[in-house]
């Protein structure tokens, strides 16, 4: 397996929470498998798409050992800083509201990707595009990143 490399530089304090009025980003662990599972599986007609128009993720069939799976590569890849994955909660982290992804990216002179969903009921309240505004200015301020993209998002 290639060892992946860091997208932030080693001194830097990678940040932990972003808490606003409606919601909190907080990483993402093999324990919020429960809570992503059932999230995922409620909106799998609204989340299709959201790495881009070939992307089979989610899947119908996606089982509960699958995303465990999915989660702790995650979780391992942000020990190894290679990409950032945060879950987006209720402030009272009851409520599994989505999840926004950190990561680097393929096209040359960008530094990283990022992508984010909300469930279909998030969706609804207009949650989506408060997460978005709210992760732009985070990145922009908390981050160390030059050049940024939202596929998808924007052009």
């Amino acid at each position: 397996m290639a060892i992946k490399k860091s997208i932030v530089p080693k001194d830097f304090e990678i940040p932990g929470i972003l808490a606003t009025d409606q919601f909190k980003l907080s990483p993402l662990t093999i324990d919020d498998v429960d809570q992503d599972y059932q999230a995922i599986m409620n909106s799998l007609d609204h989340l299709r798409g959201v790495f881009g128009e070939r992307s089979t993720w989610p899947s119908p069939d996606l089982t509960r050992k699958q995303d465990l799976i999915d989660l702790g590569w995650h979780q391992k890849e942000f020990q190894m800083r290679s990409s950032f994955t945060y879950k987006v909660t209720s402030l009272d982290a009851k409520e599994y509201l989505g999840c926004v992804y950190i990561l680097p990216s393929r096209n040359e002179g960008t530094d990283v990707d990022i992508f984010m969903w909300v469930t279909q009921e998030a969706f609804g309240k207009g949650l989506d595009l408060m997460l978005f505004e709210a992760v732009k200015k985070w990145i922009q301020k908390k981050w160390s990143f030059n050049k940024v993209r939202y596929p998808g998002r924007e052009k």
